[in-house]
């Protein structure tokens, strides 16, 4: 009888220790490591102009500054000329490991970008400071006028220009900045080699 009652007992407790495993929510996926790097550079690529600090641990004859050449390389110690143009800072970062990998052991690169001088857009018109920005991650038209020291009294703010080349074609876009400031109309990313032209108000 006690034989019974011990198998019964156990039986139950088998039975409500599996109901519990089978009530645990399964663990969420981890993100493969690849969408937080894609994510994190979302910001923007190398190009003619750039400015990069390249850090080699413990190797200072291969650390400094270097600018991207108008052909998209620099100059770099041992490799010669080193192709960066449109590459990300983890992108050039590889591309030098890569090749120091010939010539050190186990190189360890990093590469930040110092200049963005490649991505630039261009402020014209009824502005306080016109003139040319760099354009470092994402830029709004209203953080492009801010840059440009704000509307001068004569802006036909509502009237703004956007010169954008789209597919080797100049497109030419109105932006109602002014209504995009009192939050009338979403705000207007702008792209590298943007033209903004704020024209005069004849009113």
């Amino acid at each position: 009888m006690r034989t019974l009652r011990s198998l019964l007992a156990l039986a139950v407790l088998g039975t409500t220790s599996a109901c519990h495993t089978a009530a645990r929510p399964p663990a969420p996926p981890t993100p493969p490591p690849s969408e937080a790097t894609h994510t994190a550079e979302a910001g923007g690529t190398l190009g003619p102009g750039d400015v990069v600090e390249v850090r080699v641990f413990q190797e200072p004859d291969h650390s400094g500054t270097w600018r991207v050449s108008p052909e998209g390389t620099i100059d770099y110690p041992l490799c010669n000329k080193v192709p960066l143009e449109g590459r990300t800072s983890s992108g050039a970062a590889d591309a030098l490991q890569e090749c120091l990998s010939h010539y050190l052991r186990h190189p360890q690169v990093s590469v930040l970008i110092r200049e963005y001088n490649s991505r630039k857009v261009f402020v014209f018109g009824e502005v306080q400071k016109p003139g040319t920005f760099p354009v470092d991650g994402r830029m709004s038209i209203i953080q492009a006028i801010t840059l440009a020291g704000g509307f001068t009294k004569m802006a036909a703010k509502n009237n703004t220009q956007v010169t954008r080349v789209v597919d080797g074609q100049e497109r030419k876009i109105r932006v109602p900045v002014e209504d995009i400031g009192a939050g009338r109309e979403k705000n207007f990313l702008l792209q590298p080699d943007d033209i903004v032209m704020v024209p005069e108000s004849f009113f």
